[in-house]
Formats: C-alpha cells, structure tokens, sequence
C-alpha cells in the first residue's frame, strides 16, 4: 500500500461509536478525545467527531439498484470480504443492500455490501477476486 486515506464524519454519540466501529466493524480504536476518537479501518484512519450526520439519500444509480449518497467504504480481497460479510450477517447488522455480486463475467466484477452505521452514515464495502482488478474498464 502506497498510502492511507484519512476520513473525518460527525456521530452523535462516541460510546454508540466505539461499540459499532470495534465490535462490529472489527476497528482498533487510536487518539480520542472528549470530542472525536479515531479507529483504524484495514490501515485507514477514520476520525469520528460529535455532531450531525450528513443527509444522504438513496440516489447512486450502481446497476440495477439505488445506493445511499454520499458514502463511504473499503476495498477488501475477497476471502477479507467474505469474512466481514460474515461477521456483519452474525452481528445482525440491517442491510441496505445485501452481500451479493455485481457485475459478474464483467470488467470489475465484484461483490459489494451497503449498510449503515448506527447514525445512519452509509457505508460499502466491496470484495474482488484480485485487487489488480480494481479500476479495470
């Protein structure tokens, strides 16, 4: 990995935060404050302040489905994916859409999950058979 993203949102609750971010997302937490916390996603930092949530709305035409917008996610290798899939499903965690594949036989083929967390800031994550295939056309 060449670099790491860095990404600041607003939740209303940090102890809601720690709970979800750790427990379910699997998240180390880092520096906080009584104001913000980060966590480390696969390698990325998220820095998590209090405050409102962003509006999203269910706009992003992706195939034959709408997905939440704007969001965020993570690429994962598939066998990471499947494993988040799973521990997500275990966790009880409501779907906006589903594990499942998209694109399949196609350039990028992938498999993609939307949900949220607790203060509705949605999230994707998506699994490819080969990272190498990642921006392919």
């Amino acid at each position: 990995m060449n670099s790491l993203f860095h990404l600041a949102f607003h939740v209303r609750d940090l102890d809601v935060a720690r709970q979800f971010y750790v427990q379910v997302l699997g998240c180390t937490e880092g520096r906080s404050t009584a104001t913000w916390v980060d966590f480390d996603l696969h390698g990325h930092q998220l820095s998590l302040h209090l405050g409102e949530p962003f509006a999203t709305s269910l706009t992003g035409h992706v195939g034959d489905h709408l997905v939440p917008m704007p969001h965020f996610g993570l690429i994962l290798p598939l066998p990471a994916w499947q494993a988040m899939a799973d521990r997500l499903t275990a966790a009880g965690v409501d779907f906006v859409l589903p594990p499942q594949l998209r694109f399949a036989g196609q350039p990028g083929e992938q498999w993609t999950m939307f949900f949220c967390d607790p203060f509705g800031n949605p999230i994707e994550v998506k699994g490819f058979q080969s990272l190498d295939t990642v921006f392919q056309a």
